[in-house]
């Protein structure tokens, strides 16, 4: 190929696989100064300040908001738990396999599954107690960060929804695909926090590596495509 086309086949497709490669970097970059800040028992001041906004002032046990708004947290924070997102995983493979959509398949399995993994490591590297500023809502017993379910829901819901994306052709099913995504991992940290289960800077970390972990394999898809759009071609190309 000549050096001009060349020149212009790179700029036509962006170099997906470094994309996914400094994604990766970057989250493990993230995870790694939040979790080396804490363990050498660094506090945030905005930590205790949220977490008390969460509180009536003269009762830490009682929630702020309408009576009913706890119970809305409680359900929303399930969103985030491992069943459900079991669930999503098995269901959203099945539909793939289904429609044989064998890259999508194993992206969002591979995606999936090694954030969890991940998630569970670092867990136990940084081993952070569990707040105990104001009362807990649900019981919990496994460290504290990063949120796993903040983590773990970004991971799942962006990784498998930026992987459909690229499946999809309706513009308009796209965005809101991303939308609900982005929705239900905000609203899953931010009930992690209300329930006092977690600190902020939990949550933060969570969402900053789960959503940098998505963008890693959604990068990787996208280079795993034109690779293999790249091998057609060369492959019906005539002698």
């Amino acid at each position: 190929m000549p050096p001009a086309e060349t020149a212009i086949d790179e700029v036509r497709h962006p170099p997906w696989l470094y994309y996914a490669a400094g994604a990766l970097a970057l989250a493990m970059l993230t995870i790694t100064l939040f979790g080396a800040t804490i363990a050498r028992g660094h506090q945030f001041a905005f930590d205790r300040a949220i977490m008390l906004a969460m509180r009536e002032p003269e009762n830490r046990r009682v929630p702020e908001g309408p009576v009913w708004l706890k119970q809305v947290m409680v359900d929303v924070t399930a969103l985030g738990g491992s069943t459900v997102l079991t669930m999503i995983v098995i269901v959203t493979a099945g539909y793939l396999a289904l429609r044989r959509h064998w890259l999508t398949f194993w992206l969002v399995l591979g995606g999936t599954i090694s954030g969890s993994w991940a998630v569970g490591l670092i867990k136990t590297i940084v081993a952070r107690p569990r707040p105990v500023l104001i009362d807990h809502l649900v019981e919990v017993w496994s460290a504290s960060f990063p949120s796993g379910h903040a983590a773990n829901s970004a991971i799942i819901y962006l990784t498998v929804t930026l992987l459909l994306m690229q499946i999809v052709e309706s513009r308009t099913a796209r965005w809101y695909m991303i939308a609900v995504a982005a929705l239900l991992v905000t609203i899953i940290g931010v009930s992690r926090v209300y329930l006092g289960v977690h600190w902020p800077s939990d949550v933060l970390a969570g969402w900053s590596f789960g959503t940098l972990w998505a963008l890693a394999w959604w990068s990787l898809g996208g280079w795993l495509r034109l690779r293999r759009l790249e091998m057609g071609r060369l492959a019906i190309r005539p002698a």
